[in-house]
């Protein structure tokens, strides 16, 4: 999957927020100061060409929808980190954050409650 630059990832963002849009929409939904119209038409283009978006075409308006999900995105996305920063290493990221960031003890609970209820969902399915 191609890497999305900043300006790439913002619109994807509202894409899969707005489900379907116009670019007048998207812009809408962007942080001032606004782009122009043909700024965001064109990253709107370019995400079409790296197979991102596609649209729906009114004349001569286009409706765009995001043709990758956003998990999916986001799974690409944290694989290549993982890989490029952590030596393919789950176990390193994990200790970078948890160990770099403030997490309260709460949360670390959590994490574990949440880490332990999928071994129990690995070991069952093990057992099958």
């Amino acid at each position: 999957m191609k890497k999305l630059t900043k300006a790439e990832e913002q619109i994807m963002q509202i894409l899969w927020e707005l489900e379907r849009g116009f670019v007048k929409d998207i812009i809408k939904h962007l942080p001032q100061p606004k782009p122009a119209y043909n700024t965001v038409s064109t990253i709107i283009r370019i995400l079409e060409k790296k197979g991102f978006v596609s649209h729906q075409a009114y004349g001569n308006s286009h409706e765009y929808f995001p043709v990758i999900h956003k998990e999916e995105y986001t799974k690409a996305y944290l694989k290549n980190i993982m890989k490029n920063y952590f030596s393919d290493s789950f176990r390193e990221m994990v200790s970078f954050f948890t160990s770099e960031e403030n997490i309260s003890i709460e949360e670390l609970e959590e994490l574990r409650k949440m880490i332990n209820e999928e071994i129990k969902k690995q070991k069952r399915g093990e057992n099958e």
